[in-house]
C-alpha cells in the first residue's frame, strides 16, 4: 500500500511539473512575439525596485489596510509552502515528517508559526471575499470584470480557503494520532493551533483519524499541484511575474515619451536632404510599422507586462478619463492585450506559425473611442503596484491610428496642421506670432 502511494505521488509531482513548464515555455514565446527592448542598464536600482515593488510591496502601502491584508496573504501563503519541501519527501520517500527529528523542538515552532499564518490568510481571505462580493469595492466590481475575471478571483480566494482548512485538519488529525500512539506517526511536541483543536477528533478511532490525516495530506498536495497549474491561466500569476516585471520597471522619468527614430530621421532629411539615404529597390523590407496595430508590434515589455497585470482596479480607479465617465479603463487595456496575446498563442499552437486571423489588437479588443479618452497624466502608472505601464500600449496605439491610418479627431488635425506648417500648435505663422498682443 506504502510504495503504491510514493509511485502514485511521483506520478502526480511528474505531471504537474511536466504541464507547469509546458504552459511557461508558452508564455515565454508569446512574450517573445513582441519587438526587442534592450533594458539592461542600471541592474542596482533594478534590484532595489524588485526588493521594494515586488517583494516589499511599496506601493500597495498607498491604501494601507488592503496592502496589509495582501502582505499577510501574500506571505503566509508563501512561506506555508516551504513544507512543500517536506510534504515532497515523504511523498517520494513513504517518511512521515521526515525533520521532524532532525530540528526536534524547533520542528514544532515552525509548523506553529506556519499554522498563525494560515490562520492569518484565512482571516485576510476571508475580508478579501467581503470586499469583493458583499461590499462590492468599486474598482472590483467594474464592467471588465464580469465573467471569467471575477470566478477568477473567488476561485483563488475558495482554493486558499481550502488548502489553509486541510493543512490545520492534517495537523489535528496528526497529532491526535500521535497521543493514541498510532504507529508512523512521529512524535513532536504540540502546535501552537492544530494542538487545541484535538478535541474535535476525540473519541475517533485510530482507523478513521488516519483517514482523516491521509485524506487531508492528499487533497492538500492535490491542491497545490492543481493551483500551480492552474496559475498561468489566472491574474495570480502576478505572484511569479510581479519581480521580473518591477526589475524591467522604467527608470526615466514618467512623462518622458519614447521619439520614434524613423519620424526623427524623416524630419531630418526634409531638413537636410543630402542626409537621405537611397531610394529602396524591389527587394527592399518594409519599412517598419508606425506605431502598434497587434501585440507582434508592442515590445516584449508591454507584453510582460500584459501577463502581470494584478487586475486590482488601482490604475482605472486613478484614471481621472475614467472617473468622468469616458470608456477607458486602463485595467481592460492590459486585459485585452492578454487576451489578444493568448488568442495570437493558440493560433500558434494549432497551425505551428501564426496564420493572420484577420483580427488585431486595435479595433478589435481596444477601441478608437478608449484610446482618444487618455489624457496621458500617467496616473495610471503612477497607481500600478508592479510598475504595470498601459499608457506606453495607448501611445503606441494612438501612433498607428494617426500615423498608419490617419485617424484622428478634427481639432487634432488642425493642431497637426499648424505645427507641419507653422512649427506650433497655433495658426499664427513664425513671423506672426506676436500679433495675438495687439489690441
Amino acid at each position: 500500500m506504502q510504495i503504491a502511494q510514493q509511485i502514485l505521488f511521483i506520478a502526480l509531482a511528474i505531471a504537474a511539473v511536466y504541464f507547469f513548464v509546458k504552459k511557461v515555455k508558452e508564455m515565454r514565446r508569446n512574450i517573445l512575439l513582441g519587438r526587442d527592448e534592450d533594458i539592461s542598464d542600471n541592474k542596482n536600482q533594478r534590484w532595489k525596485n524588485m526588493v521594494l515593488l515586488a517583494l516589499g510591496q511599496k506601493k500597495m502601502f498607498k491604501k494601507p489596510i488592503p496592502a496589509l491584508l495582501h502582505l499577510v496573504v501574500y506571505a503566509g501563503f508563501i512561506i506555508i509552502n516551504v513544507e512543500i519541501l517536506e510534504i515532497s519527501i515523504d511523498g517520494v520517500t513513504g517518511a512521515h515528517r521526515i525533520f521532524a527529528p532532525m530540528l526536534g523542538g524547533l520542528y514544532a515552532f515552525l509548523i506553529g508559526f506556519f499554522e498563525v499564518l494560515a490562520a492569518l490568510v484565512l482571516l485576510g481571505v476571508v475580508v478579501f471575499f467581503i470586499r469583493r462580493n458583499i461590499l462590492k469595492v468599486g474598482r472590483l466590481n467594474m464592467a471588465e470584470l464580469n465573467g471569467w475575471p471575477r470566478n477568477d478571483a473567488n476561485i483563488i480566494l475558495i482554493v486558499e480557503v481550502v488548502l489553509m482548512s486541510l493543512f490545520l485538519i492534517m495537523n489535528t488529525a496528526d497529532l491526535s494520532l500521535q497521543q493514541l500512539g498510532a504507529e508512523h506517526y512521529t512524535k513532536t511536541d504540540s502546535f501552537w493551533i492544530s494542538g487545541n483543536l484535538t478535541g474535535m477528533f476525540s473519541g475517533m478511532s485510530v482507523g478513521t483519524l488516519i483517514g482523516i490525516e491521509r485524506t487531508s495530506w492528499w487533497l492538500h498536495i492535490i491542491g497545490v499541484f492543481l493551483f500551480l497549474n492552474y496559475l498561468p491561466y489566472s491574474k495570480h500569476l502576478h505572484i511569479l511575474l510581479a519581480f521580473p516585471n518591477a526589475y524591467y520597471s522604467k527608470l526615466v522619468p514618467q512623462g518622458e515619451a519614447k521619439n520614434m527614430k524613423e519620424i526623427q530621421n524623416e524630419v531630418l532629411y526634409m531638413m537636410e536632404p543630402d542626409k537621405a539615404p537611397p531610394a529602396p529597390t524591389g527587394d527592399a523590407p518594409a519599412p517598419p510599422r508606425f506605431g502598434a496595430k497587434d501585440v507582434m508590434d508592442l515590445s516584449w515589455k508591454n507584453l510582460l507586462d500584459a501577463y502581470s497585470c494584478t487586475e486590482c482596479g488601482r490604475c482605472t480607479d486613478a484614471c481621472p478619463a475614467n472617473m468622468t465617465g469616458k470608456k477607458l479603463s486602463p485595467r481592460k487595456i492590459m486585459m485585452d492585450t492578454r487576451d489578444r496575446m493568448e488568442e495570437v498563442g493558440k493560433n500558434i499552437n494549432a497551425n505551428k506559425e501564426y496564420v493572420d486571423d484577420g483580427k488585431s489588437l486595435l479595433h478589435g479588443y481596444i477601441t478608437t473611442e478608449e484610446l482618444r479618452a487618455c489624457t496621458t497624466c500617467q496616473a495610471c502608472v503612477e497607481a500600478c503596484p508592479v510598475m504595470i505601464d498601459p499608457l506606453d500600449i495607448i501611445m503606441q496605439l494612438r501612433r498607428n491610428l494617426i500615423m498608419e491610418e490617419s485617424s484622428a479627431p478634427g481639432e487634432w488635425n488642425m493642431m497637426f496642421g499648424n505645427i507641419e506648417n507653422n512649427m506650433a500648435p497655433w495658426k499664427f505663422s513664425p513671423d506672426d506670432r506676436d500679433a495675438w498682443v495687439n489690441g
